[in-house]
């Protein structure tokens, strides 16, 4: 390898640390625009009073966030998340988070008919049963509420730490 190549190549790692901080800062700053709008769909979709239960109960923002900020997750998902929720949000001009049950379903309804939001809202919906259902460990599904509302028990073995790194 040529010295000039190297100290290129050596810049470039030593700046590759300072690149992801600069990332990961911009996703959370973008993250805490859109979250109530995500947290609003979120419990829309999987509200109070019904048989499963609840998306405020359940912590399902919280988890979804965790979830799509670890390491292992796919980065191009992640943007998705952000940009779909910020769709939404432009869509309906800010002020989905204000509207009745039956203004935001007629929203998401209309979102839906679009290829790009329907397969966004897919993903919300998948986050949200991943929280309800997953390990409690990971920090949802609350005294296993989402398994006892399908009369039903998580995997066995259970998980004894929350992600890989941890084990």
């Amino acid at each position: 390898m040529k010295r000039r190549n190297f100290l290129i190549f050596s810049s470039l790692l030593g700046a590759s640390p300072y690149i992801e901080a600069k990332e990961t800062y911009t996703f959370k700053k973008r993250f805490k625009k859109i979250e109530p709008l995500i947290r609003s769909v979120q419990e829309h979709m999987f509200p109070q009073g019904s048989k499963l239960p609840s998306a405020k109960a359940m912590k399902t923002t919280m988890f979804l966030f965790q979830t799509i900020t670890h390491t292992s997750y796919d980065k191009d998902i992640r943007q998705f998340v952000l940009e779909g929720a910020e769709e939404l949000e432009a869509q309906e001009k800010g002020r989905f988070i204000g509207m009745s049950e039956k203004e935001k379903e007629k929203a998401l309804r209309a979102y839906e008919e679009t290829n790009y939001g329907s397969t966004w809202l897919g993903r919300i919906m998948t986050l949200s049963m991943e929280a309800i259902f997953s390990d409690p460990i990971y920090g949802s599904n609350m005294k296993e509420q989402g398994w006892k509302a399908l009369n039903t028990y998580g995997g066995v073995p259970r998980p004894k730490a929350r992600y890989l790194e941890d084990v």
